[in-house]
Formats: C-alpha cells, sequence, structure tokens
C-alpha cells in the first residue's frame, strides 16, 4: 500500500481524549488509513517533530451564510484549526428568499450580525430562492473548509408570512404549516439543523426587532415538529430569557425553549450560556434548567465561550466611546489619518472632552441600546476597559484597565480613553469584555466549559466583523485552558477532544473529529509550544470596500482537509477541498 500523505514524529491527541502519544498518520484518498505505526511509503511526508497532530477542528455557531457565496477562504475560521463549520445560527440567514425580501434580509444581517450592508449587497449573487437552491448554489463554489447549513427562522418567516412577519405579527395555523413544510424539505435536502433568535438585543440596520423574536409557543413547537422521523438535526436557540422584563420572567422563557425541544422528537437543542452583569446569576439557572431537563430524557445542550464576550473599541471599529459626541461626528466622514491629525489637535480635545455624548442607539440605529448605557457611566466602564496590546491578553486583571492609567496620569478615565485610541496612528483597539467577565476573571467560564452538557461555541465566525474577532476562539481555547492559565486549566487530550469529537458528534457527523482509520482527513500539526494570536488588525476585503477585523495565529505548521493542505505555516494555501455537508448522507 502505497499513501497519498503520511504525518509523522509528532505527538497525537486522537480527540478521543486519550492520552497522546507519539506516532504517525497516513492518509489515502482523503481518508485517515493508519494511526500510530504507519510503514508504508508516501508521495509526501511531512514531519511533525516537536508538534501535536490532532482532528480538525468543529466549530457550531458561525455566520458565514453571506461570505460563503463570495469568499472561497472561510477566514478567519480556516486559520484557525477548524475544518468544519456549522452556518446558520441565531435565526438570521439569507434562504429561503424571495427577491422583493433581499434588501430586508440584508438590513437584518448587518443589524444583528454587524456585517456592512454595502458588502452583503455587492457580495451576494442571489442565485437562490428556497433553502435547497441556497443549499446547491453555495456547495458550487469550492471553498477551503467544509460546512454545513441550519435554516433559520427569521428568513423563513418572512418569506410564509411577507409583511405579517414582524415581531409582534402572530403566526397563523395555515403558517405554521407552510414554515414546517419549507423547513421539512430543506432538512431532507440535508440542512443540519434550524435556527431561532429571542433576544432583545439583536435589532435590524433600522433598529426594530427581529420578525421571529417574539414567536408564540405554538409557531416554535410547531417548526421543531418538523424533524419528527429523521435522523439527523439540530436545533439553536439564542435567548436573553426576558431579562429586560425582569428575573421573575425567566422561567417562563425557558419553558418555552424547553417545549421546542420536546417537540424536536429527540433532537439536540443547544442555547447560549454566558453570564450577563445585569443578571449575574441567570448563568447558573440555565444550567439548572437544562440539567432537570436531561433528567427527564430532553436532549440540551449549552454553548460556551472559551473567553469573555467582548467588543474592540476603536476609531476604525464600529463603536467607540467618541461616535456620539457632536465635535466628533463633525469629522466622522474623515479618512482614518485625518481624523487622527484632527484629534490630536489640543484645541478640539479640550472641547470635545467637554461635551457630552448624544444617543446613538434608538429608531434607526442598529447599536442596542446597551451602548448609550455605557456611555452614561464611562468613568464606571473605564473599570473594564483595556488596551488590547501587541500581545492580546484576554484575561487582564483590573490594575490594567485605563481607569486606573487615567489615575496614575492625573487625567479623567475618558481623556486616558482619548489618548489610548490614538495610538498606534488610530489603529489601536481597546477590549472591553462585555459578557462573562462580572468578577474580572474567567473562573465562571472555567466552571461552565467544565460541565457536561456544556459544548464549545458562540464564535461568530464571519459576524459582527467591526466589533469582535472571535473566531479566533479554537486557537485561544488550546493555548489559554490548556497551557497559559495558572489555574483550572484542562487537559490538552480534553480541550482537543472538546473542539472535534465533542462538537463533530453533537451535529451527527460522524466520519470526523477523530484521528482513526477510515476517519475523514482532517488533521491539523500544531507547534503548541509556540501557539499564540496575533493582534486583530482591520483589513479591507470585504465587497464595496468594506472592512473587518482579521485575527491571524501563530503556530499551525499544518491544516488539512480531506487530505489537502489548506494551511502550511500560518498561511492559507489556496487549495479548496471543502464542500458541503449534508446531513442524513
Amino acid at each position: 500500500m502505497s499513501y497519498d500523505l503520511k504525518i509523522i514524529g509528532g505527538t497525537i491527541i486522537d480527540g478521543t481524549g486519550a492520552v497522546g502519544f507519539a506516532g504517525d498518520v497516513a492518509v489515502k484518498a482523503g481518508r485517515i488509513v493508519a494511526v500510530g505505526e504507519c510503514p508504508d511509503d508516501a508521495k509526501e511526508t511531512l514531519s511533525a517533530e516537536g508538534a501535536i497532530v490532532t482532528p480538525g477542528f468543529v466549530d457550531v455557531h458561525t455566520h458565514y451564510d453571506g461570505q460563503i457565496s463570495w469568499d472561497s477562504d472561510m477566514a478567519p475560521s480556516s486559520i484557525h484549526g477548524v475544518t468544519t463549520c456549522l452556518m446558520g445560527s441565531c435565526g438570521v440567514g439569507f434562504a429561503p428568499v424571495r427577491p422583493q425580501d433581499h434588501e430586508r434580509l440584508i438590513e437584518l444581517m448587518e443589524g444583528v450580525e454587524d456585517i456592512p450592508g454595502s458588502a452583503l449587497a455587492e457580495g451576494l449573487t442571489w442565485n437562490w430562492e428556497s433553502f435547497e437552491q441556497y443549499m446547491d448554489a453555495i456547495d458550487a463554489i469550492e471553498h477551503s473548509i467544509d460546512f454545513a447549513a441550519m435554516v433559520p427562522h427569521d428568513p423563513l418567516r418572512v418569506y410564509v408570512m411577507g409583511e405579517r412577519a414582524v415581531a409582534d405579527g402572530v403566526a397563523s395555523d395555515d403558517d405554521i404549516a407552510g414554515m414546517q413544510q419549507h423547513l421539512r424539505s430543506a432538512l431532507s435536502a440535508g440542512a443540519l439543523g434550524f435556527s431561532t433568535g429571542r433576544t432583545d438585543n439583536h435589532r435590524t440596520a433600522k433598529g426594530a426587532a427581529t420578525p421571529a423574536s417574539e414567536a408564540h409557543i405554538r409557531e416554535l413547537t410547531g417548526l421543531a415538529g418538523a424533524f419528527k422521523g429523521l435522523g439527523h438535526g439540530v436545533l439553536q436557540a439564542v435567548s436573553d430569557f426576558d431579562m429586560a422584563a425582569g428575573d421573575e420572567h425567566f422561567d417562563a422563557e425557558f419553558d418555552v425553549i424547553e417545549k421546542m425541544a420536546e417537540a424536536a422528537d429527540g433532537h439536540s437543542l443547544s442555547i447560549s450560556l454566558m453570564q450577563r452583569d445585569a443578571s449575574p446569576k441567570q448563568w447558573e439557572r440555565i444550567i439548572e434548567r437544562a440539567e432537570r431537563a436531561d433528567a427527564r430524557g430532553l436532549s440540551m445542550r449549552l454553548q460556551v465561550a472559551p473567553r469573555a464576550i467582548g467588543v474592540m473599541l476603536g476609531l476604525e471599529a464600529t463603536f467607540h466611546p467618541f461616535m456620539g459626541f457632536p465635535s466628533y461626528k463633525k469629522i466622522a466622514h474623515l479618512p482614518l489619518a485625518e481624523r487622527v491629525k484632527a484629534l490630536r489637535d489640543p484645541e478640539l480635545k479640550r472641547r470635545l472632552l467637554a461635551e457630552k455624548s448624544e444617543k446613538v442607539a434608538g429608531d434607526g440605529s442598529p447599536i442596542p441600546p446597551l451602548a448609550d448605557q455605557l456611555l452614561a457611566q464611562i468613568d464606571m466602564v473605564s473599570l473594564r476597559l483595556f488596551d488590547l496590546g501587541e500581545t492580546p491578553n484576554y484575561e487582564p486583571v483590573v490594575d490594567d484597565a485605563l481607569y486606573f492609567r487615567a489615575q496614575q496620569q492625573n487625567v479623567p478615565p475618558l481623556e486616558a480613553i482619548y489618548d489610548a485610541l490614538l495610538e498606534q496612528d488610530g489603529r489601536a483597539l481597546l477590549y472591553f469584555p462585555l459578557y462573562n467577565y462580572t468578577e474580572m476573571s474567567l473562573d465562571n467560564v472555567q466552571r461552565m466549559l467544565a460541565h457536561p452538557l456544556s459544548l464549545p461555541g458562540l464564535s461568530d465566525g464571519g459576524a459582527h466583523v467591526g466589533t469582535v474577532c472571535d473566531a479566533s476562539f479554537s486557537t485561544f481555547a488550546l493555548m489559554h485552558w490548556a497551557r497559559d492559565r495558572k489555574t483550572g486549566r484542562f487537559s490538552l487530550e480534553h480541550m482537543v477532544r472538546r473542539q472535534s469529537s465533542d462538537t463533530a458528534k453533537y451535529l451527527g457527523l460522524t466520519d470526523r473529529g477523530v484521528l482513526a482509520p477510515g476517519k475523514k482527513a482532517d488533521i491539523n500539526v500544531i507547534d503548541f509550544d509556540n501557539l499564540g494570536l496575533l493582534p486583530p488588525r482591520m483589513v479591507r476585503d470585504l465587497p464595496a470596500g468594506g472592512q473587518r477585523l482579521l485575527q491571524k495565529a501563530r503556530g499551525y505548521r499544518a491544516t488539512f482537509v480531506s487530505g489537502h493542505k489548506i494551511v502550511a505555516d500560518d498561511e492559507l494555501t489556496g487549495a479548496r477541498p471543502g464542500r458541503l455537508v449534508r446531513g442524513g448522507r
């Protein structure tokens, strides 16, 4: 036997959680054919000396729904060891769709997921109407990594209900039957699930609530019924559990999610788990309810981010603390270099710092009301605002906050923020950990990750492009939780399993996630000792000149998809072996 590829001399972390061992991995015709001893010759041999060899990572929560129609690279996920991603999260996407609703879905995605509407308008090909046609269209394009798609609730609702598909519009029995029929058809064609969004923080680009955000339980259980009798498919929901209405509404909202899971006939449903400052104990209540559901036989999983869910603030970013100040608004249209020059003028600085911010949220704005609340208490915000720097630290201590820099410099916190934004010629980024950081550490995240119902997720790859770059979660999870953190670390074998076989198993993808004969040759070769994250940089590579944050890594010697090398020494090779993964096939 002759192999196509043999990876030799590495430490194999096979994805099962078993202790790593020295050995080789052999590949032929896109499949792993031997692990450990691989005695035969190969057309290509790659030395993994001093490196670990792992399965490719499976990301269960991304938003490449638009980007996938014009971008073959699938970055940043593809440069962080991810070899399979699931799109269509949180109920937003671009199919099914009627021609007259193209702009409406663009406004929805722009508002909810911070993807420039101009980029979507220019980049989307729209050579589909049904979800089945959408899957065919994106599968016809070569990509670096594999991808699967869930049917999102909002486009489905708009497709069936038309102008009645607003947040307070109640779906009739006929509407529900129509949505169920389209969902069932998409699932039968290989869609991997269904997603819905139920959070007040999600708004369209015009500031309106999303169409399905207040969907009645009848609608949700009716749609979940589309899964009955199918051998594949998962459901995903995001909710703030009516936090704005008060903690007493928590159980009523969780009941809705639980009824939806019951109606799914044994198919697994995942929900987001995070700590919110406004209700810092809510995450523990979510775990408690999920445990109770699990005890009575419901399959419910909790998607957990491996670090704080935060935003990057900067003069190039979607948001920064001065965007509502009158003096800044007068120069906001200028190119970055000209804005920086103007902001360095002492007179403009004095005048601007004496002003108050005008509202930046509200009707017609996708920026959530939380932004105005934060601006109104900027001194307190500066206690959790950090200079990200050239070596990103995602678990900073309170002493590193800009508030204390201001104290040392004997200036108001707002002035310290002003000066920090002008560093690196105005390209500096400030890190504001929004969720999971109430106690100024990741101790609670450690507890979430350790829970048996948890699932690594929430990377939002392809979304929030002007405020986050959390597609680097897979890299961070390895380096922080299996190597760098002083306390509460997990084993390397555990963290690899969580991001490969655990996530693949959850999605029902039995052909990947483990290094074993017969499995798909999705493989990472990682210099674990030197694995690291570079600082995010704003790049202008979206259609219509749109910009996004892109964060690279160091330490990925190679990433293979179906035996094809898509990454070599941290850079994409241009190989395009990725295909659409269809459930039930």
